[in-house]
């Protein structure tokens, strides 16, 4: 029997498992990895990221190449069953406050390429072992031992850390080890995913049509520069082998198909989900941690799936970084739960009051779509609004299992201050006179102000390996300051805003001491705009 040993033991290799473990390594926290599959699953799943979380992979050092793997994505149409425009609500396909696309689509596949990559780049950091089982999972108060075997050749491996992540799925055995039940939050729906590839120009527009039809709920996308997506309702006496070929699902197609010639499809998968709507109850046990599907599923409405896993591994990876390796409380990390549990339940609500309004209530829901959405969609303002792919703010949940909110968390941790900039994401604007923005030019804890701090502040903000930002008041973020009535702002090393006041000296004494600083951070620099 072998034996390994690493801080960290994360336990999946999907998007999620793959973010947190480069996330770690650029904090200077050793990983071991665990797959079970040797190659990446190769079939297309999640197709859909905002520009929050295109932040977070941006933050990687991947941003460059994820948009030559994307497409941004108009916007949203309403469309009858022959595909009649009830209402459009358009995105701008450019740069928004976070520096990217408001939405883009993409192929899973392509991604998990790319953050592979990323982990193979941080080898000195993360072991990636594939091809390995896990069956046992178990927890002391001085560490975390996963029983495992070598798929191919049978052998057991144990591998020893001090907490482990289990990024493992909707099957988690992660789940299982710390029985954490599912809360359902009332939603289950069969739908058909089908994905064609094609070169034929299908003359569709390049956002998100919804069919609102009652009978046959459908979703058309287009995915890439010759992949398509397309997701149908199914009716109770249909399952997915009754569409597995090409001539079966092209009478689902024909409304997009005018002047193209089946023959010119090649079927890339058809496959049927359940879109169901749950939340693990709990998402941490001592030195055990839930993350990704493992820990939620969500409707695919609002595109959120994929996405609240890697927000997941953001929020927690620099927290465990700076318990492991800063000397911070172990109950810091209480406030993933706290933090993570409402952002996530709330998104996982509005899909399921999306997808609602999209496609339910009968034939009187759709008579009422065709005569509300249209007025919604001229109203000034309003449909900008409802294309907004900023998520609420994070709060402290008034339901913990372990007690009332911040009990025993150190105050820097949990959203502060006034100003209703706490728990908000900081916008990832120019920062330098050569045009680098927010995250690109500095990371860890940052200190935004429209003024410079003292050279006694100076000082401390760097002695708690903290950043100054010092903004003009009519830069983008001094206007963001501004429009909050705040003067200065702590940014957590996941770009959220802990705290906000009126000048530095309220709130630069809630840095954490050496707070999560990056490998090879230089925390003197000083932004320039």
């Amino acid at each position: 029997m072998s034996r390994h040993n690493a801080p960290v033991l994360i336990v999946g290799a999907g998007p999620t498992g793959l973010a947190a473990a480069a996330m770690l390594a650029d904090l200077g926290v050793p990983s071991i990895l665990l797959e079970r599959w040797d190659a990446i699953y190769p079939q297309p799943r999640a197709v859909h990221l905002d520009d929050e979380v295109y932040r977070i992979i941006a933050r990687l050092g991947l941003g460059p190449r994820f948009a030559e793997i994307s497409r941004p994505a108009l916007g949203l149409r309403l469309v009858t069953s022959s595909l009649q425009v009830i209402a459009e609500f358009p995105r701008d396909p450019g740069m928004g406050v976070n520096g990217f696309p408001a939405a883009s689509m993409f192929d899973q596949p392509r991604l998990e390429e790319l953050l592979r990559s990323a982990v193979a780049h941080r080898a000195d950091l993360i072991t990636f072992r594939s091809g390995v089982e896990v069956s046992g999972i178990d927890q002391s108060d001085s560490g975390v031992t996963v029983s495992a075997t070598d798929r191919d050749t049978g052998e057991p491996i144990t591998f020893r850390g001090s907490h482990l992540l289990g990024c493992d799925g909707a099957g988690s055995i992660t789940r299982s080890a710390i029985s954490s039940e599912w809360r359902d939050l009332g939603f289950s729906q069969r739908w058909l995913v089908i994905d064609v590839e094609t070169s034929a120009d299908l003359r569709q527009w390049d956002g998100v049509a919804q069919v609102c039809d009652t009978h046959r709920a459908a979703t058309y996308m287009r995915v890439g520069d010759t992949r398509y997506r397309w997701e149908f309702q199914l009716l109770d006496d249909e399952t997915a082998e009754d569409y597995a070929h090409l001539d079966a699902v092209v009478p689902f197609l024909r409304p997009w198909l005018e002047g193209v010639d089946a023959a010119d499809l090649r079927l890339v998968r058809s496959a049927e989900y359940t879109f169901q709507a749950r939340v693990a109850r709990c998402w941490r046990d001592r030195r055990v941690f839930l993350l990704g599907d493992a820990a939620h599923l969500t409707p695919p409405f609002i595109g959120q799936g994929m996405g609240a896993g890697l927000r997941d591994a953001a929020n927690l990876s620099w927290k465990l970084a700076a318990v492991l390796q800063d000397g911070v409380p172990a109950s810091t990390l209480d406030s993933y739960e706290q933090e993570r549990i409402p952002h996530c339940t709330g998104l996982i609500r509005l899909a399921i009051v999306t997808g609602a309004a999209m496609t339910g209530g009968g034939h009187g829901g759709d008579v009422l779509r065709r005569t509300i959405a249209p007025v919604l969609a001229g109203v000034p303002g309003l449909a900008t609004r409802l294309t907004d792919s900023t998520t609420p703010a994070l709060r402290p949940s008034c339901y913990v299992r372990r007690g009332a909110v911040g009990s025993g968390i150190p105050r820097w941790v949990t959203a502060q201050g006034a100003a209703g900039l706490a728990g908000r994401l900081a916008p990832n604007a120019v920062v330098t006179a050569d045009g680098r923005r927010l995250d690109e030019a500095t990371a860890g804890f940052r200190i935004v102000a429209v003024n410079a701090p003292t050279s006694e502040q100076e000082f401390e903000i760097r002695r708690r390996g903290g950043t100054s930002v010092v903004v003009a008041p009519g830069s983008p973020l001094g206007q963001w300051l501004g429009a909050h009535h705040a003067r200065a702002a702590i940014v957590r090393p996941d770009a959220t805003v802990m705290a906000a006041g009126r000048s530095i000296a309220e709130v630069y004494t809630l840095l954490p001491a050496a707070g999560s600083r990056p490998r090879g951070c230089d925390t003197s620099s000083r932004g320039a705009l």
